[in-house]
């Protein structure tokens, strides 16, 4: 069993509180642009291009993913809360609508561009499990997104929630959608194809999956719950976006194959 009290603060430089959260975010979008520059594209244009375009995913991810919070996870308190809608520093973000953001994003600059919209989507879709990694482990240290209640022997107590044995879900989410499916991508567009699509679809179909049976070891939401056939709202989105992805791999992959 581990026992988990870290303090979600990494620094503080005099009054300004720097929190593993935002770390996380800033690292995750370094090293990918790190990662897309050196490994993923070999073109200088394209170099120059995907720095403009980086731009775009920053503001992709952090208005989609706070506004999928607020209409998808919590909406009648935002409602009457309406001033708190751009604080995001408060917490709360939808990955989810996160992914929704980048598209719209990335649609914007492929048109402006006059580019194949999918190119852009799947080197965010090789990348993003860089950020997904840092994002769970951020998760973890600030005790939120925390897992069920159990017994098994690598339990963790979250000291700052309620001392209760309970799954660390953000760890398994950091391996899996993180670390496995990083490999999974990469592995793919290396070795098997580099059609345009291809590896965006794989990402949600992936990424869906692994949340749905990981979401059974975190605890929902408490002002939601388990809804329909107990699930949890994270479980039904991520069944409508494999959906998606399937059809995108339909259309993307198999159907230009025949």
């Amino acid at each position: 069993m581990f026992i988990n009290n870290f303090d979600p603060v990494a620094f503080q430089v005099f009054s300004i509180e720097v929190r593993w959260y935002s770390l996380a975010y800033i690292f995750g979008l370094i090293f990918g642009w790190i990662y897309c520059n050196k490994i993923l594209i070999n073109d200088q244009n394209k170099k120059k291009q995907f720095d403009d375009y980086i731009v775009y995913i920053i503001l992709g991810i952090i208005i989609g993913g706070r506004l999928g919070y607020v209409f998808i996870y919590n909406p009648l308190y935002y409602l009457n809360n309406l001033t708190e809608i751009p604080m995001i520093w408060n917490g709360g973000m939808s990955f989810h609508g996160a992914v929704i953001g980048v598209i719209f994003a990335t649609y914007i600059f492929s048109k402006k561009n006059n580019q194949n919209i999918f190119y852009y989507l799947d080197l965010v879709a090789l990348t993003c499990p860089i950020g997904i990694f840092l994002g769970r482990i951020a998760n973890f240290i600030n005790s939120e997104l925390y897992g069920r209640v159990t017994d098994v022997i690598w339990s963790v107590k979250f000291i700052q929630v309620d001392g209760l044995s309970r799954h660390p879900s953000q760890i398994y989410e950091a391996i899996f959608e993180g670390i496995v499916l990083f490999i999974i991508l990469n592995l793919v567009y290396k070795n098997i194809s580099k059609k345009n699509g291809l590896i965006s679809s794989l990402f949600v179909i992936f990424y869906s999956i692994f949340r749905f049976f990981i979401e059974f070891t975190r605890e929902p939401d408490s002002h939601i719950g388990l809804i329909l056939f107990n699930m949890s709202l994270g479980q039904i989105i991520s069944i409508i976006f494999f959906i998606a992805g399937i059809m995108l791999f339909q259309i993307k992959y198999v159907s230009k194959k025949q």
